[in-house]
């Protein structure tokens, strides 16, 4: 048995639904028969819908504590190639907030009542007795994971559990902030300069293509974002007719998808770089 199934198994006995991550903290994809949604589930939405998959299937919506499921033919075999093990912590009643740096613990410590804190890489998590709905980025470096989530299993932490205080709760309701991408300059054709497109109906349509395609990702949606935004500044980056507007379009429909801010900075400036601009 695999030291992640092994884990597994004690968390399901726990009643914590569980799924195998791959590398980078993902979940597995979606096997043959259910790629693209042809099961007719809803992958990575509010429900798995009607697949009967035995498969790891549909992201966070695979999370299970039935141990008959966990040691199945095909999931053992997930469990074989995972790097981590994740849990839906709304599924157990849990919710966990996810402080990125030692500034989003600063304002923890100051802000929320003490509970239950497990060490991450870069931060802590702290988990706390109750569901609520999941937000990325409702400040600096902070994330709320609970119902339509997982979280990596770090060990069971320490400190006592406490319930979830409603501060966690409005965080995750508040108005949504403007998106602002970080400025972008980008030079423009040698010559004259004037716009190759002609017409600004060709890149409306092309934005809104890139839109749809980063909508539609239900795995891999890192990479997703960063071919989708490689892919317009390869096609539009050198004349100069794109606006913060239509960058602002690009991120807001990245972070739908979950991406943070500092994800879809990073993605740009990447491929700002690949292409030499």
């Amino acid at each position: 048995m695999s030291e992640h199934l092994h884990t597994a198994l004690s968390l399901a006995a726990d009643g914590l639904p569980v799924l195998p991550l791959r590398k980078g903290k993902v979940p597995f994809g979606n096997c043959p028969a259910c790629a693209k949604n042809a099961c007719g589930g809803r992958p990575n939405m509010k429900t798995p819908g009607p697949c009967a998959c035995p498969h790891p299937c549909h992201g966070w919506a695979a999370a299970t504590a039935d141990p008959g499921v966990i040691v199945s033919s095909t999931w053992v075999r997930a469990w074989c190639e995972a790097a981590a093990v994740a849990y839906h912590p709304g599924g157990a009643g849990l919710t966990v907030v996810d402080l990125d740096n030692p500034a989003a613990i600063a304002w923890a410590r100051a802000t929320l009542p003490a509970t239950r804190t497990v060490p991450t890489t870069r931060g802590e998590h702290w988990l706390y007795r109750g569901a609520t709905q999941s937000a990325n980025v409702v400040r600096p470096g902070v994330d709320i994971k609970s119902t339509m989530a997982y979280a990596r299993w770090l060990g069971p932490g320490t400190g006592t559990m406490t319930a979830l205080p409603d501060v966690v709760g409005a965080l995750t309701v508040k108005e949504p902030s403007t998106v602002r991408p970080a400025a972008v300059t980008v030079p423009a054709l040698a010559g004259s300069g004037a716009c190759p497109h002609r017409t600004p109906t060709y890149l409306d349509r092309g934005i809104a293509m890139a839109e749809q395609r980063i909508t539609a990702a239900s795995t891999a949606v890192h990479t997703t974002v960063y071919r989708t935004f490689l892919a317009v500044l390869s096609t539009h980056g050198r004349c100069g007719c794109l606006t913060d507007a239509h960058i602002a379009r690009l991120f807001t429909a990245a972070q739908a998808k979950g991406e943070s801010p500092r994800h879809c900075t990073d993605a740009w400036t990447n491929a700002l770089t690949r292409l030499g601009l």
